[in-house]
Order: structure tokens, then sequence, then C-alpha cells
């Protein structure tokens, strides 16, 4: 996909380096204030979409970030690349041992970042108030289905009541707006996102529902097989009635729309069919310290190297730079010649 097909004016890209000051740009001229953290590729469920019913070989527990270092490039994107948000994924981030340290000493830094955390729900009803007086501001919850047996299959766990305990017990805690992420089935997505929408409306979640995205540990995907922002708009037509939101989008990924004319809203995030490159405001950090420019990004730089070599702070700043300026017009989901990343979406971040 070209620059131009993303919305981006065709420029030389220049062979000067990266700026090594200011914001943390690109040669389109993006700037990155989103920083996604995968605090471990570990997980508690087994999604078809993501990974095998065995799971996978997690990376080496040598290999992953300590806190004390996770910490410290936090404190390098926020207070000297600009960083204004930042995102915990992971694998499950519930399952990373340290999650209020890190929180917490987020929270700490100053400017002080807005602080969401991407989770699968299991386990974060007894957790939702430590993060909440951790310094967390808000979460998102994958949540499929409302059905507990598809949920079973989907997941290869009998874990809904979990999940629906951990959404009640965020909103309980303050972490709102409380976002539901889901997936759908191909073959029973359009029901479940009916009643996905009906079950957040009655409860004040906002759902957010995401094209299935070249990113499964078994490279497996195809596109005939995953439903588009357009059958799921449709869908959800018969039923609702929506209105495109009026705000402005911005760089979120989620196209709004309003719901029976109400305030309550309900999002799209179509990152297959109607690719948002052009307004991308994203780095990505990996558990084991690497860097990503792109989500499917083939080339990483390593922080966890420089880290433990003992390279000081204007060194790390100066890779992380380095590998934004060289990030891609798009990702290339829908170039002939694409190829999906060998990291599946477990061992990058959501």
């Amino acid at each position: 996909m070209t620059a131009t097909n993303l919305g981006i004016p065709p420029v030389h890209r220049p062979p000067a380096p990266a700026p090594a000051h200011g914001p943390l740009v690109d040669t389109f001229g993006r700037v990155a204030t989103d920083l996604r953290v995968s605090l471990t590729d570990r997980c508690n469920l087994r999604c078809t979409y993501c990974m095998p019913p065995e799971g996978l070989d997690w990376l080496p527990d040598e290999q992953l970030l300590r806190p004390e270092e996770l910490i410290r490039l936090l404190r390098i994107a926020v207070t000297r690349l600009g960083i204004t948000a930042v995102r915990f994924t992971g694998g499950e981030p519930l399952v990373f041992k340290g999650l209020e340290e890190v929180v917490a000493a987020t929270a700490a830094l100053t400017p002080r970042p807005e602080i969401a955390m991407t989770t699968n729900g299991v386990g974060l009803a007894r957790r939702a108030e430590a993060l909440r007086a951790a310094g967390l501001d808000r979460v998102n919850v994958s949540l499929d289905t409302l059905d507990r047996a598809r949920y079973a299959r989907i997941t290869h766990r009998d874990r809904l009541p979990d999940v629906l305990d951990g959404l009640a017990a965020a909103q309980r805690a303050g972490l709102g707006p409380v976002k539901v992420n889901a997936v759908l089935d191909p073959d029973t997505g359009l029901a479940d996102a009916v009643e996905l929408l009906r079950f957040c409306l009655a409860h004040g979640y906002q759902l957010r529902i995401i094209e299935q995205m070249p990113l499964d540990a078994g490279h497996t995907w195809r596109r005939e097989a995953t439903l588009s922002a357009a059958q799921i708009l449709e869908a959800l037509g018969r039923h609702f009635t929506l209105t495109p939101d009026p705000r402005p989008r911005g760089s979120a990924p989620a196209r709004l729309w309003r719901v029976d004319g109400t305030d309550a809203t309900v999002g799209i995030i179509a990152s297959v069919s109607e690719a948002f490159c052009a307004a991308c405001d994203r780095t990505r950090l990996t558990a084991d310290g690497q860097v990503r420019n792109c989500l499917f990004a083939r080339e990483e730089t390593d922080l966890r190297g420089l880290l433990r070599g003992g390279a000081d702070d204007a060194v790390i700043e100066a890779a992380w730079r380095a590998a934004m300026w060289a990030k891609a017009a798009g990702h290339g989901i829908n170039d002939p010649d694409f190829v999906q990343p060998v990291r599946p979406m477990s061992a990058i971040g959501g």
C-alpha cells in the first residue's frame, strides 16, 4: 500500500538521521505520543485467533525486561521522547508479577502520562481496586461473546463469569470509561456483536469491535474467513440506529457511531479493510525490550541489549528515535507481497 493510498502525501525520504530532540517523529511527519508496552508474552487463555490450544514456547525469563529496566525505559519515553499515553498489554498483563509497581512508577513520572491497560479480565475482579490505587486510569477488557459455551470454545477456558466480574469491578473502581474489545468469530460473530452491544449499553461500557488481523501464531489468517467492518455495521444496523459520531476522530483507531440517537457509542476498528495508518501515533515496546515502530513491522530495535550493556539515556533515546524515524507508510496488509510478522500478537502486545 502506498503512502498516497493511506492519505499521506508522497514525500522524498531524506537521508538525514532522525532528529535528536523534539517529538518522536517519522519521515512522514507522524508524531508518536502513545506507547504500547507488552509486559509479558504469557497468557492464561488460548484464543483461537492468537495461539494454539497447547500454548506457545514462552520467552525465557532472562530475556524479559525486569521491572527496574522497564521503569527506566518508561521514564525515557515520557521525559525525553514526549510520550503522553502508556497502555500496558501482554500476553496478559495481569500475570505480570510487578504490574502494580510498574503502574505506580509510571504514574509518578512528570509529566504524568495517561495510563491504560488491555486485559482479558480473568483475575481483574480482585485487582481492580489496587490497580486504581497504583495509578491506572482505565481498562479495555477483551470479550468476544456473551455465550458461555462459545466463549469456552474461542478461549479454550471456561472463564466467562470471571470476565464479567472483572468488568463490574473495574467500573466500581473507577477505571472508566470501561471498554470492551471484541474480535468476532466468523461463524457466530454477527449475532454476538448485537448481544455485546446490548450488554454494553445496559451496563455503561463502551464496545469496540476489532477486525481480525493476521497476527495468529499459526499464520492461518485468511481475509475471506473474517468479518469486515461493513458486515458488522450492516448486522448492527438491523437492530440499532447508528449515526456517525460528529466528533473529530483524531488518531483514535476506532470509528465511532452513535446508537439510537443517544450519546452512547459503538466503535469499529477496521485495521484491515479501512487502514488508518496515516494518523498512527503509536510506538511499541515488547516484553523482551524491543522497539517496534508498527504492529506489523518486520524489524525491531534492541533496547534491552543497550540497557544491559551500560548505555546511558541519551544513547537509548537516540536508538528509539532512529527506530521510529524508519517507520513505513503503512502496515501493508493489503499489499500483494504482504508477509505476516514472525511474532504473534501475544509476543508483540496489542
